[in-house]
């Protein structure tokens, strides 16, 4: 991140410095002005990094499957606690690839955009177990539920307005994820059946992502880039994921 802010120092040092050149402040009012501006328009490909949190809607009676096959011993009953809203931070990378237009400083284009990260978030509940012959609370039960969401890949429209070598840009997308889900349930005494304590599935989910961002034009294509994007997961569990992150790329 240290780079990144030197670049966009040294370019904004640069595009004074050129503005200071320009022959329309010397009276030409269109002498030289696209010199002064980078061209942004083709084919852009790079990769980037990432840090974000994530948080997910875990239904509270999620484990209620595995829960219900418990069949406590004689004289004993069970007592689930429910699970609630997960939350954690993790990091990420990935890569990004697109196209710009552009027409005088309006630049608008189309980006697909990758990112695999180990964004999971885990709820978890202690409950007790009951001994019915004195009516007291022996012992515990445990129920926990991890969502994650690994990959997460959009299909972004942008749009930005190039001020010098600088592009800030806005973005919203559609995309598709791999989204797994681990549950576990445990209780003592031991049930008098030995149900399945634990499921795992994965599914493929859906969402959309949103965000702002801006690009700066190092030297010849190479380009630096910072950006936040906020993505919804809004099928099965709902997730939504904030991120932070900085990228390189190169336009051709």
């Amino acid at each position: 991140m240290r780079g990144l802010w030197v670049a966009v120092v040294m370019c904004g040092m640069m595009t004074g410095a050129r503005a200071a050149d320009l022959p329309i402040l010397r009276g030409g009012f269109t002498d030289g002005l696209s010199a002064s501006h980078p061209n942004w328009e083709g084919f852009y490909v790079g990769g980037q990094a990432d840090w974000g949190s994530i948080r997910s809607s875990i239904p509270a009676n999620i484990n209620a499957d595995l829960q219900g096959a418990f069949v406590p011993p004689p004289n004993y009953s069970y007592g689930w606690a429910p699970l609630g809203t997960a939350h954690s931070t993790n990091t990420g990378f990935g890569a990004f690839a697109g196209y710009n237009g552009q027409w005088d400083d309006v630049v608008l284009g189309v980006e697909a955009n990758y990112v695999h990260g180990g964004f999971s978030a885990t709820s978890s509940g202690t409950g007790y177990t009951y001994d019915l012959r004195s009516f007291q609370a022996t012992t515990m039960t445990h129920s926990t539920a991890t969502v994650g969401v690994s990959d997460f890949g959009s299909l972004r429209l942008r749009g930005g307005y190039a001020i010098g070598c600088f592009l800030p840009y806005g973005f919203i997308g559609a995309g598709f994820g791999d989204q797994t889900v681990d549950r576990s349930v445990s209780a003592t005494p031991a049930p008098m059946l030995s149900p399945a304590t634990s499921a795992s599935k994965e599914k493929l989910v859906y969402g959309y992502s949103a965000g702002v961002g801006f690009d700066v034009m190092l030297v010849g294509g190479l380009f630096a880039r910072a950006e936040y994007e906020y993505q919804r997961v809004t099928s099965d569990i709902e997730s939504n994921i904030n991120t932070v992150r900085a990228g390189l790329g190169y336009k051709f």
